[in-house]
């Protein structure tokens, strides 16, 4: 896994990630050959209840194990913000862990690590996610941490000064020094004109040192509003139980004016685009960006599974002819943004020791060209199909992932119940549809294509 991807996962509080780096999943079946998808069990019993302050509740009742999982969605990433404000969902992120009026700073870690309880976030383009996993019996508990701090957060000026000095040590370790990651953020700001998808997540410097307390206490009225937020729980609870105490905790916070839209659209791309990165660096490497359907749009299985036609394993098109065959690079990777507006299809490959950019570049188009000209065989399909299914029915059988999983189709497809559909959905894509999509979208024409060429030219001047 390439150093940006393990980067993205490995954080812990402040975590950052590419739009949905969440590649939605799927199943498991050991042949090539087509089966019918087996029952969602046990989705007969969701439940879902929307407060009169507009908080929308998902339980999915699931007595395996005596836990929850908590998955508590905000419709706010780096694609709510403007230049001036950049990274200030992200910063919301840590903020959210530092007190309230109630409690104080490291308190609410205390209180549901006491009750055998664990808790992460973080932050896309477009959405900040709050996950908690605890005990079914703390539930009550876990109720009114969360409530309290999406309506009481402290704003304190001393703790802004040493989270954004946090922030900004996570910008310059995560990104300034990895070279994967700095040439991913001058991509993603050169595949975008227009649309606020060009914005580095976790923020440019400059509006790191500069955010306002009217910034911030502008933001969290925004966007923490109960009507631009949904709660997903599943696990060993009952929904009525949820709904009361729901009621009781988070039914007092003021419902606040729906958040402005983002109109902006991103007009067609006419050309490719580059870019070149010059610094002090033992490899070289390659990042391409295509801009891809959003996540609900009826294309995006045949693209989940015609990314992993491409790239996924070692018996995929990319590594086949990259690694194994030409030994060009040491490593190649992709993943796909899957956000609310239409996003991007990535490939990075990190090189050997001088080895030939060029020639790295020049493979990979002869291979989307060749797989839009004569498209995939019914065995590689079957493939990825298998590769997806798998993960989708390996996911559902835990309760966290039956909470990521809802709380993605509900925000990101407008209705929870597309998940009941998912194998249905990667069962129907055909192989015209596959070399249909990758002719469209992997063209020159309509790729972004960034180098990192190491140059120690500035290290041998010396200081």
């Amino acid at each position: 896994m390439l150093g940006f991807l393990s980067a993205t996962y490995n954080l812990h509080k402040g975590t950052t990630m590419p739009r949905i780096v969440v590649s939605l999943i799927v199943a498991a079946f050991l042949t090539g050959s087509a089966h019918a998808a087996p029952d969602l069990a046990g989705s007969e019993k969701i439940e879902t209840r929307t407060l009169e302050n507009g908080l929308k509740i998902i339980v999915w009742p699931d007595f395996d194990i005596p836990n929850i999982a908590w998955y508590h969605w905000v419709r706010a990433g780096s694609r709510n913000e403007y230049p001036g404000i950049t990274g200030l969902s992200h910063f919301f992120e840590h903020m959210m862990f530092n007190g309230t009026d109630r409690r104080k700073p490291g308190e609410f870690d205390r209180i549901m690590e006491a009750n055998g309880g664990a808790n992460n976030a973080y932050t896309s383009s477009d959405v900040t996610v709050y996950t908690d996993w605890v005990p079914a019996a703390a539930l009550e508990t876990n109720m009114d941490l969360e409530s309290d701090r999406f309506q009481n957060l402290a704003i304190d000026p001393d703790v802004v000064e040493s989270e954004r000095g946090v922030v900004f040590s996570e910008r310059r370790s995560s990104y300034d020094n990895q070279n994967v990651n700095m040439l991913y953020e001058q991509v993603q700001a050169t595949a975008y004109v227009a649309h606020p998808y060009q914005f580095p997540t976790i923020g440019w410097p400059s509006d790191i040192e500069n955010w306002t307390l009217q910034d911030l206490q502008t933001y969290y009225r925004t966007y923490y509003a109960p009507n631009n937020t949904t709660l997903v729980i599943a696990g060993a609870v009952k929904p009525d139980a949820v709904f009361a105490l729901a009621e009781r905790y988070f039914g007092k916070i003021p419902a606040q004016a729906e958040p402005a839209p983002v109109r902006t659209v991103e007009p067609p791309q006419k050309g490719q685009r580059r870019l070149e990165i010059r610094k002090e660096a033992q490899t070289p490497i390659i990042e391409m960006a295509f801009h891809i359907p959003r996540a609900k749009d009826p294309e995006m299985p045949a693209l989940v599974l015609l990314m992993d036609i491409l790239a996924t394993g070692s018996s995929s098109r990319l590594y086949q002819r990259l690694v194994e065959r030409d030994q060009l690079v040491v490593e190649i990777d992709s993943y796909h943004d899957a956000g609310f507006d239409p996003g991007l299809a990535w490939f990075f490959a990190i090189l050997p020791p001088g080895g030939d950019l060029a020639a790295v570049e020049d493979a990979l188009f002869e291979e989307f060209k060749n797989i839009g000209a004569n498209g995939v065989s019914a065995a590689e399909l079957a493939k990825a199909r298998n590769i997806q299914l798998a993960q989708f029915w390996r996911k559902l059988a835990t309760i966290d992932g039956k909470a990521d999983l809802l709380g993605t189709y509900e925000v990101f497809h407008g209705d929870f119940r597309a998940l009941l559909d998912v194998p249905t959905r990667f069962e129907a894509v055909d192989v015209d549809q596959i070399q249909a999509l990758a002719a469209r979208i992997f063209r020159r024409e309509n790729s972004t294509v960034g180098l990192l060429v190491p140059d120690d030219s500035d290290a041998e001047k010396g200081p």
